[in-house]
């Protein structure tokens, strides 16, 4: 059995930030616990195509909601005509748990604009930086954190 490996990325947060651009049709709110279904399921969808997994929901639920660096207001939801699209789900550590784009958004640029608004989000609190962690073989989630400012920082051996 091969070994799977994830990166530890980082973006300095002290220059060079830049305003988010929503994809038209985009609405952007905090998690509210009214959405847990909803989020839920997309992260499960997105775990899907990027590797891990999501527990059930009432185990996420949870476990999110009751999480000591949980701030809801540093967990965004996007949202078109048809429900929930996108998910950037933030420590307050300064750290991105989760981004994931539903497959009928991606390609709009909704997720660097949910990157963007995190980066905006942590330097507004005097954050000097934040970090990540993507699978090595997901190519596509890593191509959108580097094309953003994001560096590698060191490859960990996922347990």
């Amino acid at each position: 059995m091969s070994e799977l490996h994830c990166l530890l990325l980082r973006r300095d947060l002290t220059a060079g930030l830049s305003a988010p651009l929503w994809p038209a049709g985009i609405t952007l709110q905090h998690y509210q616990p009214e959405l847990a279904e909803a989020v839920h399921q997309l992260m499960h969808l997105g775990y899907q195509d990027g590797g891990g997994r999501v527990p059930a929901l009432d185990t996420w639920r949870q476990a999110f909601e009751t999480d000591a660096e949980y701030d809801p207001e540093l967990c965004l939801v996007a949202l078109d005509a048809e429900g929930v699209v996108g998910v950037a789900q933030c420590w307050t550590s300064a750290y991105i748990k989760d981004l994931v784009v539903h497959p009928r958004a991606r390609g709009q640029g909704l997720g660097r604009a949910l990157l963007q608004q995190a980066f905006l989000m942590f330097a507004e609190r005097h954050e000097a930086c934040v970090d990540l962690r993507v699978l090595e073989g997901n190519l596509r989630a890593r191509g959108l954190y580097e094309s953003a400012g994001m560096q590698l920082v060191r490859r960990e051996l996922v347990p």
